[in-house]
């Protein structure tokens, strides 16, 4: 935490992780992703959101020059509370809402960090 903490103070290191956060999206390089989300989804009453997409742009939106960690935190428990917790109808539909997002934040995360680490070395400071 203290290392997260000390990075995002540090307003070129937080420039150089917007720019190769933005290039990610610019470049398409999330595609192979994005396809991944969607393909159980193909029936239109199950169409999946992507809102781990969403809520990676708005995390990326929250970063700015310089940024306390609690208002990034703060900027993803408010996403999660309107795409995961409020559209959940009963415990089980919970359950299992919150088990699909976790596992394709990770795997979407994952993805974001072999392409920072393979294209943008850079982004890590």
């Amino acid at each position: 935490l203290q290392t997260v903490r000390a990075l995002l103070n540090n307003n070129s290191t937080v420039t150089v992780l917007r720019s190769g956060l933005h290039a990610i999206f610019s470049e398409k390089s999330l595609d192979v992703t994005k396809d991944l989300f969607q393909e159980k989804f193909r029936n239109p009453k199950k169409r999946q959101r992507n809102i781990q997409l969403k809520c990676l742009k708005n995390f990326i939106s929250s970063l700015t020059s310089s940024t306390d960690i609690r208002d990034l935190l703060s900027s993803l428990s408010s996403d999660l509370q309107t795409f995961v917790i409020k559209p959940s109808k009963n415990k089980e539909a919970f359950k299992e809402q919150a088990s699909d997002f976790m596992l394709k934040w990770n795997l979407l995360l994952s993805n974001v960090g072999k392409i920072l680490t393979i294209n943008r070395t850079d982004s890590f400071g």
